[in-house]
């Protein structure tokens, strides 16, 4: 029996993928792929379609009666090791995979509650707790094979500050650029093993039945779970203003450091690599000053870094 699934393609996904050839194909040819992948796993619509800025996610129900949703994006490299890092894992802190098709990059995942994100909780410090337990659960897994690795990732953006720090218009954001790339070089030889979602901020968290609260969309990468506090750091930032930037960042990241059981210093150290991997990106997409949020974030960690 067919399916009659009616999908529109958002405008989301077509400011990121419309940009080239192979984007526009796999635009075009996204209703008939949903249609045919459900039809393959014998799945019928349930609601909906939701997405992201990379991402098709249909809720679905399984022959069984299980509901679950559907995810589509091109095939590629972020695709790949999200299935990597999620089988590894196998729903310890994190959405289930259910199935993968390699072919299509399609994966069906275990239905969580998108109505009910975690930053619909509004006690800061709860909500912290449940980042830091989350990351620690996650980076408790040492990294499988085939992942992209911090060391590598760190080794680049150091080599990238010298072309980059120029195009940055203040002279106080190079020097704290390369403040931040001094920090990264020093931790360098160990830059760790461990699984790190890479992207585990409030919006990134949603209610579960099995668990209160799973991770979804992980970038995984293998690393020092430092590497990992920056999202939860910079969540809800109008919030972090209104409680006073610095007692506010030092109560989440001392709480994040605790629950995760971090050093201090190498946290904050490998935190003010995020900042460095954000600046780079700004000047990447032809910016000339930093996120302030950044700014006033590595502003206060080297001011207490210890």
């Amino acid at each position: 029996m067919a399916v009659m699934i009616h999908t529109e393609v958002p405008d989301a996904l077509v400011a990121s993928y419309g940009r080239d050839d192979a984007g526009r194909a796999w635009l075009d040819g996204l209703p008939r792929l949903l249609v045919r992948t459900a039809e393959h796993w014998g799945l019928r619509p349930d609601g909906p379609a939701g997405n992201g800025m990379a991402a098709l996610v249909q809720p679905v129900v399984r022959a069984d009666g299980t509901p679950a949703v559907l995810r589509l994006q091109p095939v590629g490299d972020e695709n790949t090791v999200a299935v990597l890092g999620l089988r590894t894992w196998d729903g310890d802190g994190v959405v289930r995979l259910l199935d993968h098709d390699a072919g299509t990059g399609a994966m069906l995942l275990e239905r969580l509650d998108a109505g009910r994100p975690l930053s619909s909780v509004a006690d800061d410090d709860a909500t912290m707790a449940v980042l830091g337990g989350l990351l620690a659960r996650l980076a408790a897994r040492p990294a499988p094979d085939g992942l992209p690795r911090l060391g590598d990732v760190a080794a680049a953006m150091i080599a990238a500050v010298p072309d980059a720090v120029p195009a940055l218009s203040d002279p106080a954001e190079r020097r704290l650029v390369e403040t931040c790339a001094a920090a990264v070089a020093q931790l360098l030889p160990e830059a760790g093993d461990r699984l790190l979602h890479w992207d585990l901020h409030d919006e990134n968290v949603l209610a579960g039945e099995r668990e209160p609260w799973l991770a979804i969309d992980p970038v995984p990468l293998a690393g020092d779970p430092g590497f990992d506090l920056w999202p939860a750091l910079n969540s809800r930032w109008d919030a972090v203003v209104a409680g006073g930037v610095e007692r506010v960042v030092l109560r989440r990241f001392d709480l994040l450091s605790e629950l995760v059981g971090l050093d201090r210093g190498r946290a904050a150290s490998w935190t003010l690599g995020r900042v460095l991997q954000n600046a780079l990106w700004e000047v990447e997409d032809g910016k000339v000053a930093l996120d302030p949020a950044d700014v006033a974030l590595a502003t206060v960690l080297l001011r207490h870094r210890a």
